[in-house]
């Protein structure tokens, strides 16, 4: 009798030990789960506004160095034509530039020939209209100032 009850004991103790188990194991519940994802969607959304607000920053600049390599080639195409190039595609006919070079946003670049001798790219910018605040030229590329980086960045 006494093994039978030191048995049951046993069986009792073993019982429970596998009730602890069970309860450790079970996982997570539903609100530790939400709050979970919860957290990494905020971390998410923050990478995202920064990468995009980087991404709108890299055209801004891709659309700066363009307008300045185009002013560049057009300066060279001037000096051996003794003419100006009305636009980026005489530039290309005339093998000066291996393709035609368009802003990040899509847009023909505009070449304006200065009374000086000087010419003048303007990009119109992420609004792709000409003659607005946004518009970038080579000149404010080149800091001489026909727009700044406040007029260039649109705010």
């Amino acid at each position: 009798m006494h093994t039978e009850q030191t048995q049951q004991t046993e069986l009792r103790a073993q019982a429970e030990q596998r009730r602890r188990r069970r309860r450790r194991s079970r996982g997570m519940t539903l609100i530790e789960i939400m709050v979970v994802l919860a957290i990494i969607s905020l971390i998410l959304g923050g990478v995202g506004v920064m990468a995009f607000n980087r991404y709108k920053d890299a055209q801004l600049e891709d659309a700066r160095n363009n307008a300045v390599q185009v002013q560049q080639l057009s300066e060279q195409y001037q000096l051996q034509k003794r003419k100006c190039p009305k636009n980026v595609q005489d530039l290309k006919a005339a093998g000066f530039a291996a393709r035609e070079a368009k802003d990040p946003w899509g847009n023909d670049f505009e070449l304006r020939c200065e009374q000086g001798g000087g010419i003048l790219v303007i990009s119109s910018g992420p609004d792709g209209t000409p003659g607005t605040e946004d518009d970038i030229s080579s000149d404010a590329a080149a800091g001489t100032g026909q727009c700044d980086e406040k007029d260039a960045k649109g705010k």
